[in-house]
């Protein structure tokens, strides 16, 4: 497995684990802020569905998975090669950028960090750009993604990810505003200069910091 190309500040933190290999990682706010709950956020025990447009079809015969754009090797996964991958579990906070939160979600996919370490980021990477199947895309600072929180997960709560929810994966940013975490992911690209995603170009903002209220740009 390639090593991450010139990369020298990834976060890592140990977390909490649990007796069921799950790792809480529910503190993760005090980096950010002073209480778990972000300003203007309100808890719910729902989880409300929301996206740009409908939810897509998709062919777990003919889904690919790329990984592309400033890295040493560009990769294409399969769905069964990516279910393939090391696969983590974590217990997270979820945060919408139209005001509610839900608190300890738990997730299981795979690590921005795997992808990553195997794609082998090169040192002129400096923003990462999202892709769906529905044609949504979201960008992100790479500080912001190479973090162990940021996951492709394909479970919630132990069972299959629901395709309104974003099945069969989607990304989460629990340190992001979740317009940040794209539904039915089939694409990560790796790049040289910052690009806006859908809801970037449309006013939104680029960092998405929960404890800052960074809502639009």
């Amino acid at each position: 497995m390639p090593a991450v190309s010139g990369w020298r500040h990834i976060y890592v933190r140990p977390g909490v684990g649990t007796s069921m290999d799950t790792t809480d990682v529910t503190d993760l706010y005090q980096e950010f802020g002073d209480e778990r709950l972000p300003p203007g956020q309100r808890e719910t025990s729902e989880f409300p569905v929301l996206s740009k447009s409908g939810t897509p079809d998709w062919d777990p015969e003919t889904w690919e998975f790329t990984v592309t754009g400033a890295v040493d090797e560009e990769l294409t996964f399969s769905w069964d090669e990516f279910r393939e991958l090391p696969t983590v579990t974590q217990r997270q906070d979820f945060h919408c950028v139209t005001g509610w939160s839900k608190f300890d979600c738990e997730f299981t996919g795979v690590s921005f960090l795997e992808l990553a370490e195997r794609a082998g980021v090169r040192d002129d990477a400096v923003h990462v750009m999202f892709s769906a199947l529905d044609d949504y895309t979201t960008d992100l600072p790479l500080e912001d993604c190479m973090r162990e929180e940021v996951l492709f997960t394909w479970a919630f709560d132990g069972d299959p990810l629901p395709e309104d929810h974003g099945g069969p994966l989607r990304v989460v940013t629990p340190h992001r505003y979740a317009y940040k975490g794209a539904k039915w992911v089939d694409g990560v690209e790796f790049l040289t200069e910052p690009q806006r995603g859908y809801w970037e170009r449309r006013g939104y903002s680029q960092t998405a910091d929960p404890w800052q209220e960074e809502r639009y740009s």
